[in-house]
C-alpha cells in the first residue's frame, strides 16, 4: 500500500498522520507532503508525538510535487488549504480522501494551551489512523 498524505505547510497533521502509520503498519510506503512546505517540523509536533512514543523529529517538510508523477493507493488531503490547492496527478490515483483537521499551529495563547490543542489534534489523527487501517485492511473504507 502507498499512501500520500497531504497538508499545507508538510509540519504538523501530515507529518503526525504519517508517523501513525508508519508506526502501525510499517510494510506500507507512507509519505507526506506540503502545497507550501515549511523549513521544519513544528516542534509542539514534535513533542506531542514523543508523549506517544513516536519520532517525527527527522521529518524534513517536502513539496507535493515531488509526487505528481508517482501512483498511490491513497492520497489523503487533512486541511482545507492544501485540498484546495492540491494539483493533478498523473500517476494512477486509486483514492483519494479528504479529512480536515483544525490547523494547530494557528492557535494563539500560552505554550500549555498551544500543547492542549496539539494534543487534541494528535489523537484525532491518532483515531483516524486506526480506523483507517481497520477500514482499508476489510476494503469498505467510507467517511
Amino acid at each position: 500500500m502507498r499512501i500520500l498524505i497531504i497538508c499545507t505547510h508538510n509540519a504538523a497533521r501530515s507529518v503526525m498522520l504519517e508517523g501513525y502509520l508508519k508506526q502501525l503498519k510499517p510494510i506500507w510506503k507512507i509519505y507526506s507532503a506540503g502545497t507550501q512546505p515549511s523549513d521544519k517540523v513544528n516542534p509542539l509536533a514534535v513533542k506531542v508525538m514523543a508523549e506517544d512514543s513516536i519520532n517525527i523529529s527527522a521529518h524534513k517538510p517536502a513539496h507535493v510535487s515531488n509526487f505528481l508523477n508517482q501512483s498511490f493507493d491513497y492520497v489523503i488531503t487533512v486541511c482545507d488549504e492544501a485540498n484546495n490547492e492540491c494539483p493533478t496527478f498523473s500517476g494512477d490515483i486509486k483514492n483519494i480522501l479528504y479529512i480536515p483537521f483544525q490547523d494547530p499551529s494557528k492557535i494563539s495563547g500560552n505554550e500549555e494551551k498551544k500543547l492542549e490543542i496539539f494534543r487534541k489534534i494528535r489523537d484525532q489523527i491518532k483515531e483516524f489512523a486506526y480506523s483507517f487501517i481497520k477500514k482499508s485492511s476489510s476494503r469498505t473504507f467510507n467517511i
